[in-house]
């Protein structure tokens, strides 16, 4: 017969375990204590870019091309730029916040739409409020900004069409994740049925036995869509 495993060989391996499961802890507690943390930092963070467009705000320049007020100019564009980082990391701190906080109620794809929403918002009220405070004049630039949205909007309009598309899908839930459709619409060549597996931005995904299916947003909110019959089968398009 073999020896069995020695006492000081099974003190080793349970040592070594404990200390796996020690380090598994104290990460999970680490995670836990940056989960909570990550708002406050948020918070701290717009509070320090309201602080530095205030202090810029004060420096009550006429525009960088006057002559003279060298320290009022440096202390503006030092207080401008801190603006624009801090505004930044708030906006991205603030619209992962809101995902971790939604996402459990209303789901992931509802909790994505506003977070892109927050990070939409915040990135032009700090554009604006930048450039603001580093006195460049924004009606030309708000003109041509618009006159590239409207270009771009033309464009881009069936990936638009689909954005929209998507938010009202969200919106309205004519159907759930996990729920088994079928979709009749002529521009999707007939009739498809599936498992809905993701709602998404652009596209609604199937699984219809045969692999995964995308459809177009804006295909799926214009088709006839209605629960599957019971055991029919998969029959895409």
């Amino acid at each position: 017969m073999s020896p069995g495993p020695s006492a000081s060989t099974l003190i080793g391996v349970d040592l070594q375990e404990k200390r796996k499961l020690d380090s598994e802890h104290l990460a999970g507690q680490l995670a836990q204590v940056k989960a909570r943390a990550r708002p406050w930092r948020s918070i701290f963070t717009l509070a320090l870019a309201i602080a530095a467009a205030i202090v810029s705000y004060e420096q009550h320049l006429l525009g960088y091309y006057v002559h003279g007020h060298a320290t009022a100019k440096l202390i503006s564009t030092i207080s401008a730029g801190a603006f624009c980082i801090f505004a930044a990391g708030a906006t991205v701190g603030l619209s992962a916040t809101a995902r971790d906080v939604l996402q459990p109620r209303v789901g992931s794809a509802h909790a994505a739409v506003v977070r892109y929403s927050i990070v939409l918002v915040g990135s032009i009220a700090t554009f604006v409020i930048t450039l603001e405070l580093f006195k460049i004049p924004i009606g030309q630039l708000i003109l041509g900004g618009a006159l590239t949205a409207v270009l771009l909007g033309i464009a881009a309009q069936q990936t638009m069409a689909n954005l929209f598309a998507g938010i009202v899908l969200l919106l309205s839930r004519p159907f759930n994740v996990g729920e088994r459709i079928r979709v009749r619409s002529g521009a999707l060549g007939g009739l498809i049925e599936g498992t809905v597996t993701e709602i998404g931005i652009t596209y609604v995904r199937l699984d219809t036995g045969e692999g995964i299916l995308a459809l177009p947003n804006s295909q799926v909110l214009a088709a006839a869509v209605g629960p599957a019959p019971p055991g029919s089968p998969d029959r895409p398009g």
